[in-house]
């Protein structure tokens, strides 16, 4: 599976994580294997036993293993907690989360990096950026949109809407040009959600609600980590951030919010990315220019209501003009 060559610092941290990988804790990957048995077994339970728990309650567990599941999907897709890429496949293509195929977003997010094209519209798919030519042929109110999306509080509630549309739209164009392969992962996921509405009708757990009410927060939140996780840069090195959050964020994520160094080492498992950042500070704040972030409160506090500036791309080459 490819996951991206890994780009170290200097010779000796190469050799501390070539140390790290021969423990046992890593070659056992038992912190995923732990994190997995906690997500599946925590969402079964809590539609087993909503009624007791009520409501409410239950609602905010199942947003929260959810959005769980999400991060361990990211794990799967990079080679954790096994190399054997069907297994990995296996554990993370139900679809808790109700609307992405796994097959889309694994094939979505390798392609994502590919660290020379990170945040260039039309080759890094998960770039929020347009083509300067794309952006001026907006209406007026397209960029209205945009612009709500672009605040920290439209990227939780207005964001997954779009990304829903736009998953559906990309659904609809695959069955319209018979794309085969597509085809195939949306009717495996459909044949996985219908097994997840009927666990649902099985606890007698409302539909709607846990669309409405569990999936479409749980994409909220996951917004919460990539906003602004990617910046337009010359340099492709600082186009990532380190978000040094706390650690209720950092266990929900599985430390995806020290992501430039998870794109400079992306098979290195989610619980050994605090260490290497740990240890090198400096060097990794120098790396990336200093894109550097006290906690998602920051993202919060400048831009609640405040766009960031993520609509044309500054650097992307006038190739469609």
């Amino acid at each position: 599976m490819a996951k991206g060559r890994p780009v170290y610092l200097h010779q000796q941290q190469r050799d501390f994580i070539r140390q790290l990988s021969r423990s046992w804790v890593w070659r056992s990957e038992l912190p995923t294997w732990g994190v997995i048995i906690a997500v599946y077994s925590g969402w079964f339970a809590t539609l087993a036993w909503w009624n007791t728990l009520g409501l409410l309650p239950a609602t905010a567990l199942l947003v929260v293993f959810t959005c769980w599941y999400m991060s361990v999907q990211h794990e799967l897709i990079h080679g954790h907690p096994t190399r054997v890429a069907w297994f990995n496949q296996l554990l993370g293509s139900l679809p808790l989360a109700i609307w992405y195929p796994y097959g889309l977003y694994r094939d979505s997010h390798l392609a994502h990096h590919r660290s020379h094209l990170l945040t260039l519209p039309e080759d890094d798919p998960e770039s929020y950026y347009f083509s300067p030519h794309r952006w001026q042929h907006l209406s007026g109110w397209r960029r209205t949109v945009i612009h709500l999306r672009n605040t920290f509080i439209g990227r939780l509630l207005l964001s997954p809407l779009l990304d829903i549309g736009q998953l559906l739209a990309g659904m609809v164009r695959a069955f319209c040009q018979r794309q085969g392969k597509t085809i195939t992962m949306w009717i495996v996921h459909m044949a996985l959600l219908a097994v997840v509405f009927t666990w649902l009708a099985c606890c007698d757990f409302p539909a709607l609600w846990y669309v409405l009410m569990v999936s479409y927060p749980a994409l909220a939140i996951t917004k919460i980590r990539s906003f602004l996780e990617h910046k337009a840069a010359d340099d492709p090195l600082a186009r990532s951030v380190i978000n040094e959050a706390a650690l209720p964020w950092r266990i929900l994520f599985l430390n995806l919010n020290y992501h430039a160094i998870h794109h400079d080492l992306p098979g290195v498992p989610w619980y050994g990315l605090r260490t290497i950042y740990l240890r090198d500070q400096a060097a990794w704040r120098q790396r990336n220019r200093g894109f550097l972030v006290r906690g998602y409160s920051e993202w919060l506090r400048r831009f609640l209501l405040t766009p960031v500036d993520v609509n044309a791309h500054p650097g992307f080459p006038q190739r469609d003009e």
